[in-house]
């Protein structure tokens, strides 16, 4: 079955094929359900991986994951900011959906100095969706959340949203402090550890215990482990040793810093810790692995994303464009590469997909991803969607502004909303973003503008508003 066009068009089909005498077909019941371990990683930038270009971080583990599966070129986040990414993953719906469009709980700057001023948005993850966790769990899987939540407090932490175990996820959206005890009281913590084995533990190697304590308890059942990593958010706080390794080692011309450098490794070594148990454990040849970002890398004396334009909280590449690595053991191709143009909700369908699990109908029926199993089985495809789009009525620390973007073909339209002004990019020539073709290119411009204004009516986006306390300066 060619899964072109809409994911769930394609998992209602694969569902539906051939039910006979009153079962159900192969895919939608494997023998051996297929296990889902999920890598998210806060902030990671799109050049911040050894298999991505870094010219100084070090991530064996990871670059051999990617000489295993698949990774992307052109994999996009949600949003330039973490919770509206993390809510498009936990539903597969875009941000201005759910209207969960900024980090919980936004910038409390007084926004007297600014045109426009925010909606008021939903602040964390509605219990009417059907959460990617909550369509696993009722198909049979044991579903375990280690690390970074950040979609709501009480009553909507993980175990409000599907999740069987919460290790770590809380409303935070950082640590205080990356070496025990990181955060006392604000952060939640369950724990499958003794106690002897949590105390003194470097945060990044805490939650790489609890997951591989978790695996060996669960590996006799299917499982969906989201190994949400806190780092490499600030604060930048290395592990002691790793940063002095790095400290020893010749800087690179983009990436320079060893405390970042040693975050960045520590969740490498995770990574590896993870697979070594599904390793041990047996169930390595039956794991699906995804690795992502939730934004873009910040500059700010950490990282560089270079050959791309701005960094996290903005609206050029920097800011969305993130590494992406699927591993679908007896399918993904050995060091496989694709550049189709992929986004963080489209990994909802792929896994409800892949395991056969149907999800929600009333869900299904307003996912805005789409499976990625054709370019996962053939790279070379094409998965016919028009056009991505970004929706972001807010302004953040990072000088980030409203703005909408779309991205259709090799092009970029950017709107901003303040006055409405436009920059149109070809991605193809003009990675960096240098070259505004708006004058050079009317009538790209005027179809991208109108997709990007359809698609905001369709989504019902809620749009920031004039500021009647603004005073134009002169």
């Amino acid at each position: 079955m060619n899964c072109i066009g809409s994911g769930v068009s394609c998992l209602v089909a694969a569902l539906a094929i051939g039910s006979v005498a009153g079962g159900t077909s192969s895919a939608a019941m494997p023998e051996q359900p297929l296990n889902v371990v999920f890598f998210l990683v806060d902030d990671l930038g799109w050049t911040d991986l050894g298999c991505y270009g870094s010219d100084f971080y070090r991530t064996p583990h990871i670059d051999q994951l990617a000489a295993e599966g698949t990774r992307f070129t052109q994999n996009y986040a949600a949003c330039n900011a973490c919770s509206p990414t993390r809510g498009a993953l936990m539903t597969g719906m875009y941000p201005a959906r759910t209207r969960l469009t900024d980090w919980i709980p936004g910038w409390s700057k007084q926004y007297g100095g600014f045109p426009l001023l925010p909606p008021k948005w939903t602040q964390h993850l509605e219990q009417h969706h059907t959460s990617l966790a909550e369509a696993l769990r009722d198909t049979g899987y044991t579903t375990v959340h280690l690390g970074k939540w950040h979609l709501g407090g009480v009553g909507n932490l993980p175990e409000d949203h599907g999740f069987d175990i919460n290790v770590g996820g809380s409303i935070r959206g950082l640590p205080k402090s990356y070496h025990f005890p990181y955060g006392g009281e604000a952060m939640k913590w369950g724990s499958h550890l003794p106690e002897s084995q949590r105390e003194g533990r470097y945060l990044t190697d805490r939650l790489a215990d609890e997951a591989v304590a978790v695996i060996d308890r669960t590996k006799d059942q299917p499982f969906f482990l989201y190994f949400s990593f806190y780092a490499v958010h600030a604060p930048i706080q290395g592990r002691p040793d790793l940063v002095e390794q790095t400290k020893r080692r010749p800087r690179g011309e983009r990436h320079k810093n060893p405390e970042y450098a040693a975050m960045v490794e520590a969740v490498d070594e995770a990574v590896g810790r993870v697979r070594a148990q599904l390793e041990l454990s047996g169930v390595a040849d039956r794991t699906l692995i995804v690795f992502t970002s939730d934004n873009g890398g910040v500059h700010r004396g950490t990282s560089n994303n270079a050959p791309l334009r701005g960094e996290k909280g903005q609206h050029w590449e920097g800011g969305t464009r993130v590494p992406a690595i699927v591993l679908w053991p007896g399918v993904t191709l050995p060091g496989a590469v694709c550049h189709e143009q992929v986004i963080t909700m489209d990994y909802y369908p792929t896994i409800l997909d892949i395991v056969g699990a149907p999800g929600n109908a009333e869900h299904n029926a307003n996912i805005d991803g789409v499976s990625l199993v054709p370019i996962l089985k053939d790279p070379a495809t094409s998965l016919g969607r028009e056009a991505l789009y970004w929706h972001y009525p807010h302004y953040n620390p990072f000088v980030g502004v409203p703005y909408g973007a779309v991205r259709a073909d090799n092009y970029k339209l950017i709107e901003y909303y303040e006055d409405g002004r436009l920059e149109l990019y070809d991605l193809t020539d003009d990675l960096g973003e240098e070259r505004n073709l708006v004058e050079l290119r009317p009538e790209v411009t005027a179809r991208l503008k109108q997709l990007l204004h359809d698609h905001r009516d369709h989504m019902e986006a809620q749009m920031p508003t004039p500021n009647s306390d603004f005073k134009v300066t002169q």
